[in-house]
């Protein structure tokens, strides 16, 4: 992923958040632990992994917007669309 150091970190920040959360998840099944909080444990891990994706298509965006690295063609509408329409 290229872009700026802080959207860097704040993505890295988010899938480690998610790395913990689903470590817990294993844990939590492994235990025999109730399915609700499995449940809901598990969509703190989903939500983790969209906030993550979120700040990696928002931080590509800024970089389409104010112009692709030197010797990269801008993304088109369609390859704009794409992404976001991975994230579903």
């Amino acid at each position: 992923m290229t872009g700026d150091e802080e959207a860097m970190g704040a993505v890295l920040n988010r899938l480690r958040r998610a790395q913990g959360q689903l470590a817990g998840v294993i844990a939590m099944i492994e235990a025999g632990r109730d399915c609700k909080d499995v449940v809901t444990q598990l969509a703190a891990v989903s939500r983790a992994l969209d906030r993550a994706g979120f700040k990696i298509v928002a931080s590509g965006m800024r970089q389409c917007i104010n112009g692709a690295d030197p010797g990269q063609a801008p993304m088109t509408e369609a390859e704009l669309e794409k992404l976001f329409l991975a994230l579903a």
